[in-house]
């Protein structure tokens, strides 16, 4: 299975030279680690900074310079920093790219949950209302079940919902999904992963067509 490492790992691979890319908290702001060497993608937070860079080193650490999850960031030359405000107007006006968005449930139509279990401490919401209302694309980074073993992937959301159809890809820690219009379509496996382990991990209607390739670095 993958590790959240390489989820982030396999959907850096998804980037695009000159895009503007959102990270949610959560799994999904690791992908600043892996763009790859000499593309230009410009990543944004929410909190008002666009130019963000790869996590800090030790030494790099400034407690002032933070994401939109309260980790501590880098800037790369050229950031630039504005109030939340602008932020969001970013948003709005769809000049987001892409958005990585972590998720506690998505069904086989591409809605998604991932802002609040009832009767449970989280986060709360953040950009995640905005995001999902106004990205050209939305690619979710999530394990495939929870810790109890149920699966996240489900026919049916049970969890309140963030967004209805705008979920296109999933990366989990056992494949690659692209959400279609009949379901769920299996895409990539992780190492060691097979189709059945898939299947029996994914309660929402899942597509198998032909050989599964395995996730390639």
């Amino acid at each position: 299975m993958l590790t959240k490492e390489q989820i982030a790992q396999r959907i850096a691979q998804e980037l695009q030279d000159g895009y503007y890319v959102n990270l949610g908290i959560g799994i999904p702001t690791l992908v600043a680690n892996y763009v790859p060497l000499g593309m230009n993608v410009t990543l944004q937070s929410e909190n008002g900074l666009l130019g963000m860079g790869p996590f800090p080193t030790e030494a790099e650490i400034d407690a002032d310079l933070i994401n939109a999850g309260k980790q501590t960031v880098t800037t790369l030359p050229g950031s630039v920093f504005f109030d939340s405000a602008n932020s969001f107007a970013m948003i709005r006006s769809g000049r987001v790219d892409l958005t990585v968005l972590g998720a506690m449930e998505v069904n086989d139509k591409g809605d998604i949950a991932n802002w609040k279990i009832p009767g449970k401490m989280v986060k709360g919401m953040g950009g995640a209302m905005d995001l999902v209302a106004s990205a050209q694309n939305i690619i979710v980074a999530m394990q495939h079940t929870n810790k109890s073993g149920e699966s996240k992937l489900l026919s049916k959301l049970t969890l309140p919902i963030t967004g209805l159809g705008c979920v296109k890809k999933i990366v989990t820690n056992l494949c690659v999904i692209d959400v279609t219009s009949l379901g769920f379509e299996l895409k990539e496996l992780a190492p060691g992963v097979s189709v059945d382990d898939v299947q029996n991990a994914t309660e929402g209607k899942l597509i198998v067509d032909g050989d599964i390739p395995e996730i390639q670095f």
